[in-house]
């Protein structure tokens, strides 16, 4: 990011959601890279942008397919990689080609001419960068908005080398981590499909215990089984869904009729408050021995300096006690046991002895053998001659308009985010003082609040489909009128998922907080702002 040419953030306030990861921007800045931020609002983010594209809420995809076109029909293809390394590109380049820079601009709002200059800098720098976080991915059709993104980065052929990626920006340190030791509902550790005979025959072997055949349920998938009643029982490990999901009143209730909740985490959440059974966890990354893998693939250790305080324990010994009260002890597993078991199955992790965690102070996966350096490069594999692998592939997307359509009762587009002082569902941030923080607001368009007759700090009832809360109202001059933001940090305060839509993607199963549709009254008063949703559902 310090040595890049150019900076892409598509759909990410990296400046208040991502403050350490923005300050190796204003580092690339510094340097003379140019920053290009896509956000409907102008965030504190933008402020930093030689040019910023203020495109409508869900038109993500729209505003792609016309910098592809613009790409290709100015000859700024790189056509060697888009030769070796890609396929379906001569289906691609008819599909994006009705995408024209007026037709752009029509559907997205952004000027031909921004698109244009977007299309040109991103496509003729020698180094690039491509960035996007949940302005892309809560969307219902958030798979499709970032293949859309990719594209342009196989297009130009900034991927896979230094200075130039295509790049999810990770909301916590271990969240790749996460996903790598199988924390998803169809993946084995190291990212093995759990429906695959021969890889699924090994870990059989291993555990003396036969894996299920078939893949499991993504937290959308476990809601919908929840409402079916074909799921009965649920332990919640480190997540607060009563707080972070859409439609909250309504997975609250599906939430409490469980035969059973069993709830671990370090903190007493809002879902572990409806728990029937709290386990309390430990803080990984202070009161436990482990390991961690960041954005770029580095697999880092951590090292215990404290003990958990009072009854709270450390979490794999919490899992291995129950373990052994269902029947089966596993023992007292430490770390380094763990982690060769892993080196077992995971090929891409094979080559990472816990001497070398410790003496190279990270490594990069895949790294196969205990020779083998780490991978610097993720997708390098498609610059050698012949390419290494699969070739990377064209995928062909329409637009599709947000599901909670605007109407003359719900005229305005509320979009969620975070705010600089706060992280999420304020779980791990609000106990401590913060000089930055004050009370949930909506923020509003100037001329919103003048149509409306609403003033700075007035107190407002916003309403959507299924429910509405009381809120101060905040004028903001970085939104156009018809667009309003909120935040989920504080639901004692304002619990502004009672708003959200539970529309999701079928793929990835991301819920559309981005994209929902309100109306907002001035409130008559009668005591401080609070939610409405047991009066309105």
């Amino acid at each position: 990011m310090e040595e890049t040419d150019v900076i892409v953030l598509w759909g990410s306030n990296a400046r208040d959601a991502h403050p350490i990861f923005f300050h190796h921007v204003l580092k690339g800045i510094r340097n003379g890279a140019k920053l290009f931020v896509i956000d409907p609002r102008r965030t504190s983010t933008a402020d930093w942008a030689d040019s910023h594209l203020r495109l409508r809420v869900g038109t993500d995809i729209e505003l792609a397919l016309a910098v592809a076109r613009e790409i290709i029909h100015a000859g700024l293809t790189h056509d060697a990689f888009l030769a070796n390394a890609t396929e379906g590109y001569e289906a691609f380049k008819a599909h994006v080609e009705p995408w024209t820079l007026e037709r752009g601009e029509a559907t997205t709002g952004v000027p031909a001419a921004l698109i244009r200059g977007l299309a040109h800098a991103y496509a003729r720098a020698d180094r690039a960068q491509l960035c996007w976080t949940l302005g892309i991915t809560e969307h219902h059709n958030a798979v499709d908005n970032v293949l859309s993104l990719i594209h342009l980065g196989l297009l130009t052929g900034h991927v896979g080398r230094p200075g130039s990626g295509i790049n999810p920006l990770r909301g916590q340190n271990n969240v790749q981590g996460g996903g790598d030791m199988g924390a998803l509902p169809h993946k084995l550790p190291g990212f093995q499909d759990v429906e695959d005979d021969v890889v699924r025959a090994r870990y059989d072997a291993l555990w003396g215990r036969p894996v299920p055949p078939k893949k499991g349920w993504h937290l959308t998938e476990m809601f919908e089984a929840m409402r079916r009643n074909e799921l009965r029982a649920l332990y919640v490990i480190g997540e607060n869904p009563a707080q972070s999901e859409a439609d909250a009143g309504h997975i609250k209730g599906l939430l409490t009729s469980r035969d059973i909740l069993i709830v671990q985490d370090m903190f007493m959440t809002r879902t572990a408050e409806l728990a029937d059974v709290v386990f309390p966890g430990s803080a990984a990354w202070v009161e436990t021995d482990g390991t961690v893998t960041n954005s770029e693939r580095r697999v880092q250790r951590c090292r215990k300096a404290l003990d958990p305080p009072g009854e709270a324990r450390d979490d794999v010994w919490i899992l291995a006690e129950l373990s052994k009260r269902l029947g089966h002890d596993m023992g007292n597993p430490t770390p380094e046991q763990l982690w060769d078991e892993l080196r077992l199955l995971s090929p891409m992790h094979g080559g990472m002895s816990w001497a070398r965690l410790e003496a190279m102070d990270g490594i990069q996966w895949p790294c196969p053998t205990e020779d083998h350096p780490g991978t610097r490069f993720l997708h390098e594999r498609l610059w050698a001659q012949p390419r290494g692998g699969r070739a990377a592939p064209f995928t062909l997307v329409d637009p599709d308009p947000p599901v909670d359509q605007l109407t003359d009762e719900y005229p305005i587009r509320l979009t969620t985010g975070r705010r600089l002082d706060e992280y999420n569902t304020g779980v791990q941030t609000s106990q401590y003082k913060n000089p930055l923080r004050k009370r949930e607001t909506i923020d509003l368009a100037p001329a919103d609040c003048a149509r409306l007759g609403i003033e700075e700090g007035a107190t407002v009832t916003v309403t959507s489909r299924r429910a509405a809360v009381r809120v101060t109202a905040r004028i903001d001059p970085g939104l156009h009128a018809g667009l309003a933001f909120m935040t989920y940090h504080d639901a004692d305060d304002v619990d502004t998922n009672l708003l959200t839509i539970e529309a999701t993607d079928p793929k990835a199963g991301t819920a559309e907080f981005k994209a929902t549709a309100i109306r907002v009254e001035r409130d008559r008063p009668h005591g401080p702002a609070s939610d409405l949703h047991a009066a309105h559902a």
